[in-house]
């Protein structure tokens, strides 16, 4: 018995203790997620408090166990050594380095990042910050805006130390070594097992492994999915090396006959406007409701953030019920200029993503166009110039080209020059392009942090949050830019198109924060001579812009898409797909669904903006349709990632679904 005791008091509860500190230090970290995310997230019921601590507890151990590897292991080992200064020494700073980076700091970024990116950082953004020349300045500016959460990391640090400093590890209370080394290398081999059940929360060696997506089991709804999750799971889970995952539901004829990614234009178009100079402006953060054309209830006792683009809407064609393919930047442009989506994995961060495909830039050089690009941002800085090569685009311009046409002078912020003095650069520089052209602009201005040029500091309309000026400024830097480019003999045959990169957290109605509302951005097209004009309420994409635009060219020759020629390709389903906190969504004018891979959690009608209502019935035709929908663009999607090619296979059956 003495030796039972001695044994339990100075090795197991010592390691028990140890591990139950990182538990309390990643509660704390979690509760501080909600708090600072609690107006996207949603309120937490009393009932759904033990299905969710249930996740909790589920993928913190995991975390805890992904990071503490070598730190268990260590523990553990079965040589009397362990108890030497020494060896404990090297066992606390291995604890506290890791933990202190991996737990605390990792997870304390999270609570700022989740409100740019609605997920929690995962591999994809180290590959995103390795090629970023601005990282530290983001870094620094962001830790000076939120210095409480600084303070709350040093805090949680000196708090981890100081309880593992005191639990005293004396050594075990066995001595004789026959004794010792059996009964201690009986403790390793029970922790394996322990550890093995902890990362795969099950002894079951053929279970598949926790995913991101199975947090959605244990949260309410798909909003609260990143609550459930922590890191280091989610950066180690997420690690874009290993071999893509192929989903297959169907066989080829039933996918093909539900939805194919296969375009087989018949040469009639119910809207053509021929072949236009076409510039495409993609605009950073623009959510829906900027708007107050497209959102007139948002704005009652004022007027919106793009006076100028809603003018330009009144006589466009407006698209009032558009949704992103992505939540970042990065994975914006694939989608719109070559009509692939970003599920999990941003695709340009995919290994796969190099190989053979035809870009909307691609196709309209072969048409005779010229292609062009423009970003302020320094060369290389976004990744935008390698997806726009991807894509087919020939000619780049960016910040060192402005400083040359504007005498060495950069006036920029840390992203990039300021959208009203590139827009003119870029009004300048169409002059010289050659007609008919295709030129892409992305604009900068109103991305985090929120500032102005000093001109324009304080004189623009303040509205619920720091991005509504920057968005008005964006807008009449637009303004600007059509004022200037309206004397040009190009601009009169040019088609004008105007859409969001993606959704930005600060939304002007707290109340709408789902992961539906989450994905409402601005779009449109306009054309000088009214040759478009019209608005529509059904659900369109940002995949929906390459195939739409081939059409209203007239391109007749087949092609690879994920979106559909809205105008003249009815029979394909009006529908928008993404995936927010690693859970699919499909939207349609009528419902939200949400999906794991495997089965569906959550439906919504479409009208049941605050998504309070699950309306989830299998005997549901139209849900049936878009779960069927949803898996056979997933197949085509994993599958052609799989093969590395973006275009029709050569002997394919004609199909238009």
């Amino acid at each position: 018995m003495d030796i039972l005791k001695n044994f339990r008091r100075n090795d197991v509860i010592v390691l028990l203790l140890r591990i139950l500190i990182l538990y309390l230090v990643l509660i704390i970290t979690q509760g501080v997620f909600y708090v600072y995310n609690s107006s996207l997230l949603g309120p937490i019921h009393w009932a759904d408090l033990p299905k969710l601590f249930h996740g909790i507890l589920k993928f913190d151990t995991i975390s805890i166990f992904y990071l503490n590897s070598a730190f268990l292991a260590l523990s553990l080992l079965p040589f009397r050594f362990r108890v030497k200064p020494w060896y404990q020494k090297m066992l606390f700073w291995l604890y506290t380095i890791s933990n202190s980076i991996g737990l605390i700091i990792f997870n304390l970024i999270d609570v700022v990042y989740f409100r740019y990116a609605f997920k929690r950082v995962t591999i994809e953004e180290l590959h995103f910050f390795r090629e970023n020349d601005n990282t530290g300045g983001i870094l620094f500016k962001s830790m000076g805006e939120n210095w409480y959460l600084v303070l709350l990391g040093i805090a949680l640090i000196a708090l981890m130390v100081f309880l593992y400093k005191k639990i005293c590890y004396e050594g075990s209370g066995i001595k004789r070594a026959v004794v010792y080394y059996p009964v201690h290398t009986l403790i390793l081999g029970l922790g394996v097992a322990l550890y093995v059940f902890g990362v795969r929360s099950s002894f079951d060696l053929k279970a598949r492994p926790v995913t991101m997506s199975n947090a959605a089991l244990y949260a309410p709804n798909a909003s609260q999915t990143s609550m459930v999750l922590s890191n280091p799971f989610c950066f180690l889970r997420t690690n874009i090396s290993k071999n893509f995952t192929v989903l297959h539901y169907f066989d080829d004829a039933e996918a093909q006959a539900i939805y194919t990614p296969y375009h087989y234009p018949n040469g009639e178009f119910a809207h053509q406007i021929g072949k236009k100079n076409i510039v495409l402006f993609v605009l950073e953060s623009f959510n829906k409701d900027h708007s107050k054309f497209l959102m007139p209830q948002v704005h009652i006792n004022r007027d919106g953030f793009t006076p100028f683009l809603d003018s330009l809407m009144q006589e466009g064609f407006a698209f009032t019920n558009c949704y992103s393919n992505g939540m970042k930047s990065i994975e914006a442009l694939p989608s719109i200029l070559i009509s692939i989506p970003s599920y999990q994995t941003s695709f340009p961060l995919l290994p796969q993503s190099i190989g053979e495909m035809e870009g909307l830039p691609s196709i309209l050089a072969k048409e005779g166009y010229s292609t062009y690009f423009f970003c302020g941002s320094s060369e290389g800085q976004m990744g935008f110039e390698a997806i726009g090569k991807m894509a087919g685009i020939n000619q780049f311009y960016n910040r060192s080209h402005f400083k040359k046409y504007n005498d060495g002078k950069d006036h920029s912020n840390i992203w990039g020059v300021w959208d009203m003095d590139f827009l003119q650069y870029m009004a300048h520089q169409l002059n010289e392009c050659k007609s008919p052209f295709f030129s892409a602009v992305f604009t900068l201005s109103s991305h985090h942090p929120y500032d102005l040029p000093e001109e324009y500091a304080g004189k623009m309309p303040q509205g619920d949050n720091l991005l509504q000026p920057c968005v008005a400024y964006t807008d009449l830097s637009i303004r600007k830019f059509f004022e200037t480019a309206s004397k040009e003999p190009w601009f009169e045959n040019t088609l004008f198109i105007f859409v969001a990169d993606h959704v930005n957290s600060r939304v002007a109605q707290p109340e709408k924060n789902t992961p539906r509302s989450h994905s409402e951005i601005l779009y449109f097209m306009y054309t000088p001579d009214h040759s478009l004009q019209g608005i529509s309420h059904a659900v369109t994409q940002q995949l929906d812009i390459m195939p739409t635009v081939l059409g209203l060219i007239g391109y007749d020759k087949p092609y690879f898409a994920f979106g559909r020629d809205f105008f003249n390709e009815p029979q394909r389903k009006k529908v928008a797909t993404n995936c927010f906190n690693q859970v699919y969504q499909c939207l349609t004018d009528s419902l939200s669904l949400y999906f794991d891979g495997e089965k569906v959690l959550h439906v919504y009608a479409a009208n049941d903006t605050l998504q309070q209502h699950d309306i989830l019935n299998l005997n549901d035709n139209r849900q049936k349709e878009s779960e069927q929908y949803l898996k056979a663009v997933l197949q085509y999607y994993t599958s052609h990632i799989d093969k590395k090619s973006y275009v029709i296979p050569s002997g394919s059956r004609q199909s238009a679904r």
